[in-house]
């Protein structure tokens, strides 16, 4: 399973949507976009068409997390500049640094099968080790939910060894 694409740099990106306190056995990502996805039109100053799925944690990730560690989930879109957010809505500013992109092919009940390839086989192998910023996927038109053939990308912070 070769899911690894590239390194990038990404200066820091703005952010508009809804979030969601919650845990991975307590997961309520699909009511969380079950609110925004009939508002996301609300948001002016949009930067292009994909959507994104944020996750903010507390504490270093995977140093102590569990399936009952609470986190912050996001359904967002990325903005040219905070303007006028709508109600019900915030924004977050992701800070700049360095990602590592993979892809997901496949449907979102199989998404822990690519999180593990990248804890267990890329990041053992690779000059990087985990950073302390949020994660996030970028659902682009490639994106079909709940569709074996869709496609995402997965963003994770890292650093140099």
């Amino acid at each position: 399973m070769e899911v690894f694409l590239r390194i990038e740099n990404v200066p820091e990106k703005t952010v508009v949507g809804m979030s969601a306190k919650m845990t991975l056995t307590d997961n309520k990502t699909s009511f969380l976009w079950g609110k925004f996805m009939p508002r996301h039109k609300e948001i002016k100053g949009r930067l292009g068409s994909e959507f994104y799925a944020m996750q903010v944690y507390g504490s270093p990730l995977f140093k102590s997390f569990t399936p009952q560690t609470v986190f912050e989930q996001w359904a967002c879109v990325p903005v040219q500049k905070i303007d006028d957010i709508p109600l019900g809505m915030e924004s977050f500013i992701i800070p700049i640094g360095s990602y590592a992109v993979f892809v997901h092919k496949g449907l979102p009940s199989d998404f822990s099968k690519t999180m593990e390839y990248i804890s267990k086989v890329w990041f053992p192998k690779s000059d990087y080790t985990w950073d302390f910023r949020p994660h996030f996927q970028v659902m682009g038109n490639k994106y079909k939910n709940n569709d074996p053939n869709s496609e995402e990308e997965v963003w994770v912070p890292v650093k140099l060894k």
